[in-house]
């Protein structure tokens, strides 16, 4: 899952993006408001996580913009996290459209689990199980299971395996795996894609995934 981390502060946005990284999520930071509109249009995301007061543009009229984008834009899960700390400002913060409002400082931990339930309610409200053959994944619960069984998969490979569920009569190239599991500037590593790959199919079966020469991977037919 893909996420979008808009603070311009360098200490906290690296501290966030890394610590969203370690929970397996692709984390996009940008450091100015004006940028957002553009990443918006670029990659799909599940969850935006904005500071109010931004350079460039305002994280009020951010998120004010995006939630009168209409479609998918305006139901994307957005955090406000910001030091305006009183009533008045949490009131307008929520009634501007976030889904949540979260003070700074404030625990990484709780972070992660608002996100988490933030994600859920996306999930729930747009994003059914998938199912093929006999493997099924959970995007908001963040689990597959497998003839009924659960499987434990990592951050990444859950990431990969949904990228594939998601377009289950398409080829996505190595590319296009790559952008579910990394955020700009994140190393990629050069054989992840097929280490994923190969232990996916240890733990779903060596024929659940194919492999088209020089396009990509995508799923057998179920």
């Amino acid at each position: 899952m893909r996420i979008l981390l808009i603070e311009d502060d360098p200490s906290l946005g690296s501290s966030l993006q890394s610590w969203l990284q370690m929970d397996g999520y692709a984390v996009d930071w940008l450091r100015r408001g004006d940028q957002a509109a553009a990443a918006l249009a670029t990659h799909a995301y599940q969850c935006v996580l904005l500071d109010r007061g931004l350079p460039g543009l305002a994280g009020d009229t951010v998120l004010q913009a995006l939630r009168g984008a209409g479609g998918a834009q305006a139901r994307l899960p957005v955090i406000v996290i910001t030091a305006r700390d009183t009533l008045a400002d949490r009131v307008q913060g929520l009634d501007l459209g976030a889904d949540d409002y979260l003070v700074k400082p404030f625990d990484l931990e709780e972070l992660s689990a608002r996100v988490r339930a933030a994600l859920r309610r996306g999930a729930t409200q747009h994003a059914p199980a998938l199912r093929h053959g006999t493997v099924a994944l959970d995007p908001a619960a963040k689990r597959v299971t497998l003839d009924g069984e659960p499987v434990t998969l990592t951050a990444r490979e859950f990431a990969v395996l949904q990228a594939l569920m998601r377009h289950p009569t398409h080829i996505l190239s190595r590319a296009q795996l790559e952008e579910a599991l990394y955020g700009w500037g994140e190393e990629v590593e050069s054989n992840a894609i097929e280490v994923h790959v190969y232990n996916l199919r240890r733990k779903l079966g060596s024929r659940f995934i194919v492999t088209v020469r020089n396009q990509g991977y995508g799923l057998a037919p179920a």
